[in-house]
């Protein structure tokens, strides 16, 4: 919920390796099982649940690497991995105006969720699935700097990304702009700004949720229409962004379903 400028830390870079894989031998089956498979399978031996591993693997035409222990663990960041991860995407992007297009063939006003270097696949992931869960339109997430829709976030997800449209692009600021040409208001989470229940959700919405310790851009939030706060009455000043990101959804959810009659 912060705006805090970002200082030169690690998160500022590229996700790291680990965040783009899966670890454990049974998270690898269960990807090697589902709808969205992995690109690439790496293992430190081949017997046992190993083997079955890489059976599998082959007969689904998946590219299996062996790898040594070392190498495993330091490309999954010291995760109980058992000998096996696997890297690969949860889902496919699409467009902008995808998403603007399924809001219109629903006949709803576009509600949507932008991920402003949310780095965090676990966060991504929650965020998916809850904005799944309540029926947001689509997520959109930078090229850069952000968490992709790897295997991690699928898994987070329970399924979600699968099923959620999300739009990757170059210009966040870019793209906010061509989605106030469509109607949609930007909304901002700062703790300066105005208390969440005092805005409308009902026209064209879409929430930018700041990243993990940071917070949103300057210039991303120098381009909202307005910027909305949560109250915070503990100690603590701040919320986890998929939590964060729940409130502002199912606020949105309410007034439409308020404004519908109660549907």
């Amino acid at each position: 919920m912060s705006r805090n400028r970002r200082s030169n830390t690690r998160q500022d870079n590229a996700p790291a390796e680990s965040e783009q894989l899966i670890a454990g031998r049974n998270p690898v089956l269960e990807a090697l099982r589902s709808e969205n498979l992995p690109d690439k399978v790496y293992l430190s031996g081949n017997s046992g649940v190993l083997h079955q591993i890489s059976e599998l693997a082959s007969e689904k035409g998946i590219p299996v690497k062996m790898v040594s222990e070392a190498k495993l663990s330091q490309m999954t960041g010291n995760a109980n991995h058992q000998g096996a991860a696997a890297s690969g995407s949860c889902g496919s992007y699409v467009s902008v105006e995808e998403i603007l297009d399924f809001a219109r063939e629903k006949n709803e006003p576009p509600l949507i969720v932008i991920c402003d270097e949310i780095q965090d696949p676990h966060n991504l992931g929650a965020i998916i699935r809850t904005a799944e869960a309540a029926g947001v339109h689509g997520i959109i997430i930078p090229k850069r700097r952000s968490a992709s829709l790897n295997l991690t976030v699928g898994k987070t997800s329970a399924g979600a990304a699968s099923h959620m449209r999300v739009a990757r692009v170059s210009n966040l600021v870019m793209t906010m702009e061509k989605l106030k040409e469509r109607g949609v208001w930007i909304y901002g989470t700062d703790a300066s700004g105005s208390i969440y229940t005092e805005a409308d959700f009902k026209t064209g919405t879409a929430f930018v949720i700041g990243s993990e310790g940071f917070g949103i851009g300057r210039l991303v939030g120098e381009n909202c229409d307005a910027m909305l706060r949560l109250p915070m009455k503990g100690y603590v000043n701040s919320l986890n962004a998929s939590v964060a990101a729940g409130i502002f959804i199912y606020e949105a959810v309410r007034q439409r379903q308020e404004a519908a009659g109660g549907r």
